[in-house]
């Protein structure tokens, strides 16, 4: 038996909505502790983050008991803004996706800046490698997070905010999860495919309700927390990805006129790079990362910092002259690892728990959906037959893995090459459909055929053969506050997340 207990809290001056209410299908008797013991769930789910939530759709469509247990109470601020267009058939696959269309901003593709302001380029994803999707989302998290998870309540998940897992007790057929619901907390739910007639199911639990429940087997969707990495000391952090990073919400950023205001800008200097994401008309999320060195040698609050980094910077700078700050400036450091393994007999990792790359192409959510949805399906493949866990687990293990290698190898090019990487994106070429291969892959394409494989391995040999041989122009990213803004082409074979 392993026990463990966490403390789950919000980063310091992340704000908790208090407004919603959460529901769950029939709390008086789930609460209950003849109830909690006598009825097994299929799985049972750590976090409630959109890696939960797309696991536990899928589980329920699929017909399976499901439970989600959530530490905090939705709506609630996430960063992650930016999603990538392969995640669209997921969207399509959970039946969510109209109400993203009618929620969130369109995203057709992005643009990149040298900070030196001589060289940009905006692209599209409708031109990546065999592109099938022209676009993705630009969302502001507390608001997708909870239209998936709500979701999966629609479909017949069992969820539980202000749920701390506080003990696991793994056995041959089965884990034992103990839990301390805090809060009041009210129910309203049909199992999937119920007609409703009007009548409204209300349960109550009181504070601190400590329970037990049994699941055939734990998906841990808990991100950062990564409750079983941490558990079984799996986590291990890349030394060279130690970044930090602050960031807030802004209204009135200047944008540019037509489809191209859903872009996302990416600014990169020497030593740092800036984001700028639109999230609504009007709101716009504005980060910087770099180092952690090399911020804590500034010596500065985020905020300061984050006021400082934009002056320094005119692409930045630019567009913020009427800009107005409606969020407090966040921070946070040291988010880049990977667990050792994503499974083990009883469990699986997906999302945030089974690893986090860097935020600079966007993978985080499309990483997490996409390790779920695997995660879904395996999970009801083993439920249909055990006698194929070991390999349904070891499949989804190498998949998912695979995958973030892919974008390990990026983020370490653009961090450790990041002069050679952008002086070669920045000038694309049609020839051989290289950058085109770039855009497929970075938009979320999985870059498993051929075709893309080797036109990726002579985007990483210009990559490394510019440091001694210049293909394209130098570039100094070094701001200059003198310079006019940077020349932008578009590039219609090339793209960014």
């Amino acid at each position: 038996m392993r026990t463990f207990v966490t403390k789950w809290r919000c980063p310091e001056g992340f704000p908790r909505d208090d407004i919603a209410r959460c529901s769950y299908q029939n709390v008086d008797n789930l609460l209950s502790s003849d109830t909690m013991s006598a009825g097994m769930y299929d799985v049972a789910i750590i976090g409630g983050g959109p890696a939960g939530s797309t696991a536990a759709t899928l589980l329920a469509q699929a017909g399976r008991r499901v439970i989600v247990f959530e530490r905090e109470k939705f709506p609630r601020f996430h960063i992650g803004e930016s999603l990538l267009p392969f995640s669209i058939q997921t969207f399509d696959r959970l039946g969510v996706r109209e109400k993203l269309d009618r929620t969130f901003l369109p995203k057709f593709g992005g643009e990149i800046m040298a900070a030196c302001g001589t060289r940009g380029i905006k692209f599209y994803f409708k031109d990546g490698f065999r592109s099938q999707r022209d676009r993705a989302y630009q969302v502001t998290r507390s608001d997708f997070d909870k239209l998936l998870l709500d979701h999966s309540r629609e479909n017949g998940a069992e969820v539980l905010e202000e749920t701390e897992v506080k003990r696991l007790d793994f056995a041959d057929d089965r884990v034992k999860i103990e839990i301390e619901t805090s809060r009041t907390i009210t129910s309203t739910m049909e199992p999937a495919g119920a007609e409703r007639d009007g009548r409204e199911t209300r349960g109550f639990a009181s504070e601190d309700a400590r329970k037990s429940i049994e699941a055939r087997y734990l998906l841990d969707c808990s991100g950062r927390q990564t409750v079983l990495g941490s558990l079984f000391k799996l986590k291990k952090t890349y030394d060279h990805l130690q970044k930090f990073s602050v960031f807030a919400h802004y209204e009135n950023i200047d944008r540019l006129p037509g489809r191209d205001a859903t872009l996302i800008r990416m600014v990169r200097g020497l030593d740092r790079w800036f984001w700028m994401i639109p999230l609504t008309d009007t709101r716009t999320s504005v980060g910087v990362v770099m180092d952690t060195v090399t911020f804590r040698a500034t010596k500065l609050a985020p905020q300061a910092a984050l006021e400082k980094f934009i002056a320094e910077q005119p692409l930045v700078s630019e567009r913020m002259k009427n800009a107005v700050r409606v969020s407090p400036v966040y921070s946070t450091g040291d988010f880049s690892y990977r667990n050792s393994r994503l499974s083990g007999e009883r469990w699986l990792l997906a999302g945030d728990a089974a690893g986090f790359i860097d935020p600079v192409f966007s993978s985080g959510v499309f990483l997490a959906i996409m390790s779920a949805e695997r995660a879904a399906d395996t999970l009801d493949g083993v439920l249909r037959d055990e006698s194929k866990r070991p390999r349904l687990f070891e499949k989804y293990s190498r998949t998912v893995n695979r995958i973030m290698d892919i974008y390990l190898t990026f983020v370490t090019a653009w961090y450790q090459r990041s002069k050679e990487f952008l002086e070669v994106f920045l000038n694309p070429s049609d020839r051989m459909q290289i950058a085109a291969a770039v855009n497929a892959v970075l938009a979320g394409n999985e870059g498993k055929s051929f075709a893309i494989k080797w036109r990726m391995w002579l985007f990483y040999f210009f990559v490394y053969a510019q440091k001694f041989f210049a293909f394209s122009p130098r570039l100094s990213l070094m701001p200059n506050k003198e310079a006019m803004p940077a020349p932008v082409e578009t590039a219609g074979t090339v793209a960014m997340s």
